[in-house]
Parts: structure tokens; sequence; C-alpha cells
């Protein structure tokens, strides 16, 4: 179908066949040295409630992935606690924080099942690595704020309040534990504490690298 092209006067506009989509490249938060040994996943715009996924992501940050799994089933049963420390504003305290360290706690089940989804997509990037799942940890979780969702809430004598929610963004790496190096126990000697004057330390921290 012919058309005028408005920008130069009545030469013919045609449809065109075919548009090229240019993808930018997803950038992660956290950037490891070495890809290879690492699984990523990630949610953005996420409808699950920031202060909450921050808490569970600071709960489960460190943990080995098979340890994290059977946490999170047990918070959905309410046989564990995410403890909350950062945002705890008005949250109750609850006896199975105790173990965590703290007292106020929650068993915050939908962000819970984000994270868990993200945490198996995670998995099986890892698994199309050749990546042992059995060997994997958690390496960082970060959890960020999406813009909020706005709404209006009607209340009484013809008043309207806003009514917004918090959505999250959320990134996962995974990893492989890296391979313990034995210490150096000459610079571990070298490293203790030297008794004496200024001019007694030096001369024994020369002694000790001349040796």
């Amino acid at each position: 179908m012919k058309r005028a092209n408005p920008l130069f006067g009545k030469t013919p506009f045609r449809t065109p066949l075919f548009v090229v989509v240019v993808k930018k490249m997803v950038r992660y938060a956290h950037n490891d040295e070495n890809p290879e040994k690492t699984a990523k996943s990630r949610g953005a715009y996420l409808r699950v409630h920031f202060k909450n996924t921050r808490e569970v992501a600071a709960a489960l940050t460190g943990l080995k992935l098979t340890k994290a799994y059977k946490y999170l089933g047990d918070v959905q049963e309410r046989q564990d606690v995410i403890p909350f420390r950062r945002f705890n504003g008005g949250v109750g305290r609850a006896s199975q924080a105790k173990k965590h360290g703290t007292t106020q706690g929650r068993w915050p089940v939908k962000s819970v099942a984000f994270v868990l989804r993200l945490l198996k997509n995670a998995e099986a990037n890892a698994d199309g690595k050749g990546l042992d799942v059995e060997d994997l940890y958690i390496k960082s979780i970060v959890v960020q704020q999406a813009p909020k969702t706005r709404r209006r809430t009607y209340r009484a004598h013809g008043r309207i309040n806003p009514y917004q929610g918090h959505p999250s963004h959320i990134e996962i790496v995974l990893a492989v534990p890296e391979a313990e190096v034995a210490r150096n126990k000459d610079a571990e000697e070298s490293r203790k504490k030297i008794e004496g004057n200024k001019r007694q330390v030096a001369a024994t921290r020369r002694r000790i690298a001349a040796a």
C-alpha cells in the first residue's frame, strides 16, 4: 500500500517489510571475575514487596543452594522464620527468630515463592554450563526497588488516598566455591606482633625477611 510521505511531499511511502529489533545487553549489579564458575538469573518489575524480599535475600546470602531450598521450604511450612533486621518497624517478635540471633521475624510466603523461582532458574543455568549443582552456593542476591505502581483508594467524606505497590528487581548469582589455598607459614609468622621499640621491630623484620 502506497501513501504520501509527510517528510518528502508526494514521494510515496512504503510500509517496511521487516523491523530490526536491537536488544540491549542486560547489566547486573554484581559482576563476577570468573563468569565460567557462576550462574545468574534476574527478574525485573516483579510484583512482590521490596522490603520483605530484601530480608529474604539477606537471610539467604552465603548459604549453599541445597540448604537454601530446605530453609525456604521450612519458612513456607511455618517451621522456620525469616529474620527482619533492617525493615523491622512494627514487625512482631517470633520465638523462631532466636536461632538467627534476633527477636523479630515473619513468614513472607510471596517473597519466598518469587525467590525460589529465580533460584531454580539460576540452577538450570548452572546445569547448562556444566557446573556441579551440589557444590553451588548463593554468592549474591541483590534486591532493588522498582517504580511504584500508582492506584487510588476511596475514603470517607469524599477523600481519595494513594494506594501504591512496591515492586522489586531481583538478581541472583550462584557460584562454585574456590579451591582453598594453604597458608604460607612464613607470611603468617611475619604478621605476628613483634615486641619492642621501633628500632627493635625494624631489625626483627629485616632478620625475618633475610631468613
